[in-house]
C-alpha cells in the first residue's frame, strides 16, 4: 500500500486518520488579485489631504537624501550606500504608520525608512561610513540597527513582538526585507514563528525585481511573494510599492490589525531600484536601459505629484518648499561628512553585551595597551 492509496474518498474526510481538513480557511489569507492602488482611483478622495502632502514632502526630501548619500560614496566620504532611489514610497510610509512604542527592523537598504522613523539623518549613515556598529541608540529610537545579513532581522522582530505582548505592551514590530531576503531560511523561519505565535508583526517585502543581479524569476515560481504568507497561515497583501498613499493604507491596516490581536501580515510592495545595488555594482550588466526608463515613468514622486497637482492640493510654492528642505538636508550632510570624525576605538567593545565577557575585556585591554604604546612613541 502506498501513500496514494490513502487519498480521500466520499467517505473519508481527510488524507490521514482523524484529519479534518485545513486548520485555517486559506481564502481570507490570499493576497489581493492585483496590486492595491489608490492614485488615480475614486478611493483616493477618502484620503486626508494633509497626509498626502506630508507623503509628498517626505518623498522629495527622501530622494534628495538618497542622491546626496550616493554622491558622498563617489567622493570617498561614505564607504558604501545601498540607495533606495525609486523605492522611497515604501521607505517614507513606514515612518508614518508606526507609533512611538513600535519597533522597526530595517535591512541595509532602509536607511531612509530609519530617517523617516525619526532617527537623525546623519546618525543613520554612521554604520555605512564605517565609524560604528550603528550610529543611533536602538532602544531610544525603537529602531534596530541596519541589518546587512539578509533576513536575520526578521526572527528578531518576531521575538521582540512576542515578548512585548507577553508583557502586555501594545507593540508592533515591522520588519523590512528585499525580495532577495525571501530566499533566506531566516525569512521562512520568522514567518512560521510569527504565525504560530500570532505575533504582532508586519513583514514588508520591497520587491524591486532583483537580488543584486538575480531576477525574481530565478528566485521564486510563486504567483507572488505575498502568496508565501498563506503557507504559513498568515494574511498576504500585494500593493503597488510606488503608490505612496496605497502603501501607507495597506501598512496602516496591517499594523493596527497586528496591534489588536489580528496576527502577522506579509505585505509585498512591487517597486523598482532605479540605481545600482550599491556604489560597487554595475547594474548595466544585468538589466536593460529600456527597463529602467519604463520604471522612471512610474516614479513614486512623479505619480503623487501629478495626482496632487491635478486635484489642486499642490502648487509651486508647496513643491518648492519641499525641494528647499531637501537641499538644506543635503547641505548639512556635505558639511558633516567633509569633516574628519573623532573616533574612539574602545567604543567597539561597549555595546556588544550588557555585561562584557572575559574575552571582550581582554581584547579591550589589549587594544588600550597598543594605543597607549603608539601614543608614547
Amino acid at each position: 500500500m502506498t501513500v496514494l492509496d490513502h487519498r480521500p474518498t466520499a467517505s473519508v474526510p481527510g488524507w490521514l486518520p482523524g484529519a479534518t481538513g485545513p486548520r485555517t480557511d486559506p481564502a481570507p489569507l490570499l493576497p489581493d488579485p492585483s496590486p492595491v492602488r489608490l492614485l488615480g482611483t475614486p478611493e483616493l478622495e477618502k484620503a486626508d489631504p494633509a497626509l498626502l502632502l506630508d507623503l509628498y514632502r517626505r518623498l522629495v526630501v527622501g530622494r534628495r537624501y538618497n542622491q546626496q548619500a550616493t554622491t558622498l560614496t563617489k567622493q570617498g566620504r561614505l564607504a558604501v550606500y545601498p540607495a533606495s532611489t525609486g523605492q522611497e514610497a515604501c521607505q517614507v510610509a513606514v515612518g508614518s504608520v508606526l507609533q512611538p512604542p513600535d519597533w522597526l527592523f530595517p535591512s541595509y537598504r532602509d536607511t531612509l525608512a530609519v530617517v523617516s522613523r525619526g532617527v537623525d539623518p546623519l546618525e543613520a549613515l554612521t554604520l555605512l561610513r564605517g565609524n560604528a556598529h550603528t550610529g543611533y541608540d536602538p532602544v531610544a529610537t525603537r529602531t534596530a540597527p541596519l541589518c546587512t545579513p539578509l533576513a536575520t532581522q526578521a526572527p528578531h522582530a518576531v521575538g521582540l513582538a512576542h515578548a512585548a505582548r507577553l508583557r502586555g505592551e501594545p507593540v508592533v514590530a515591522l520588519a523590512m526585507l528585499g525580495d532577495g531576503g525571501t530566499s533566506e531560511g531566516d525569512f521562512h523561519e520568522a514567518l512560521n514563528f510569527a504565525a504560530v505565535l500570532n505575533a504582532p508583526v508586519v513583514f514588508l517585502v520591497q520587491n524591486n525585481g532583483y537580488a543584486i543581479s538575480v531576477p525574481l524569476t530565478q528566485q521564486s515560481a510563486a504567483p507572488s511573494l505575498a502568496h508565501k504568507a498563506v503557507g504559513y497561515g498568515m494574511r498576504g497583501r500585494l500593493v503597488d510599492g510606488n503608490d505612496a498613499p496605497a502603501v501607507h493604507a495597506v501598512l496602516s491596516e496591517a499594523v493596527e490589525r497586528a496591534r489588536h490581536g489580528g496576527g502577522p501580515t506579509l505585505v509585498e510592495a512591487l517597486t523598482y531600484r532605479l540605481e545600482a545595488h550599491t556604489n560597487a555594482d554595475d547594474a548595466t550588466r544585468y538589466r536593460e536601459d529600456g527597463e529602467v526608463s519604463a520604471w522612471r515613468e512610474h516614479d513614486p514622486i512623479l505619480l503623487l505629484e501629478r495626482q496632487l497637482r491635478s486635484s489642486g492640493l499642490l502648487d509651486d510654492a508647496v513643491a518648492a518648499a519641499a525641494v528647499e528642505q531637501g537641499e538644506e538636508l543635503a547641505a548639512r550632510m556635505r558639511a558633516e561628512f567633509h569633516a574628519e570624525p573623532e573616533l574612539d576605538p574602545s567604543s567597539l567593545f561597549r555595546h556588544v553585551y550588557a555585561e562584557p565577557t572575559q574575552q571582550l575585556q581582554e581584547q579591550a585591554a589589549q587594544l588600550a595597551a597598543e594605543l597607549a604604546a603608539e601614543a608614547g612613541r
